[in-house]
């Protein structure tokens, strides 16, 4: 038995290579495929910073080109916001020194925009999340760098990881969205979804 409804009559797929997202939708006890999914993560200029990630949670669920037959596919993507600024996810260690050093004794927005869709219909959502992180020494950063190379998140940083646990003074909103997924609002956004 599933807690979502209609969730024996159909067949997740999870649009993405991100082993945090696949470890987190694991977690609610639903099976599922993962396909990856590559799709252009440009974005005008005139999209607000606060609706880009779920514009492009939105751009990767067109991008695939399987058939959805009695198959629901869930598309997400992460933005860190810094002010206005959005941080991506670092080149190098030189990046990201650069935006954990912008983050450093700062509050800053996560935010993750997913987007569900079967044969019919489409639905989507973004959740935001307020970071704060203390002080950061630049021998914290430059150790968390050459140790974790955070160089596949937003951000320049994971919340699960080192720096999180000493670096980050409080959480304002849901943890897993920072880590890329925002189970409880997911869960909340299928049943819905899955019902009408």
């Amino acid at each position: 038995m599933h807690m979502i409804p209609r969730l024996n009559e159909i067949s997740l797929i999870l649009g993405s290579k991100s082993p945090r997202r696949k470890a987190l939708l694991a977690q609610m006890d639903v099976e599922f495929e993962t396909f990856t999914i590559d799709a252009d993560e440009s974005f005008g200029s005139d999209i607000p910073v606060s609706e880009v990630a779920v514009f492009l949670a939105n751009k990767k669920s067109s991008a695939f080109s399987g058939r959805l037959h009695k198959k629901l596919l869930i598309t997400s993507d992460t933005t860190v916001l810094c002010g206005n600024e959005i941080l991506n996810k670092p080149a190098d260690a030189k990046e990201a020194q650069v935006m954990l050093s912008k983050l450093s004794g700062n509050s800053h927005i996560v935010n993750t925009g997913v987007c569900l869709r079967t044969e019919e219909k489409s639905a989507s959502f973004y959740v935001e999340t307020e970071v704060t992180f203390k002080p950061l020494t630049d021998e914290e950063i430059e150790y968390y760098i050459n140790t974790y190379k955070p160089f596949d998140k937003a951000g320049g940083y994971g919340i699960q990881e080192w720096i999180g646990m000493i670096g980050i003074s409080s959480i304002n909103g849901c943890y897993y969205n920072v880590m890329g997924l925002p189970i409880h609002k997911l869960y909340t956004e299928l049943c819905t979804f899955l019902s009408e």
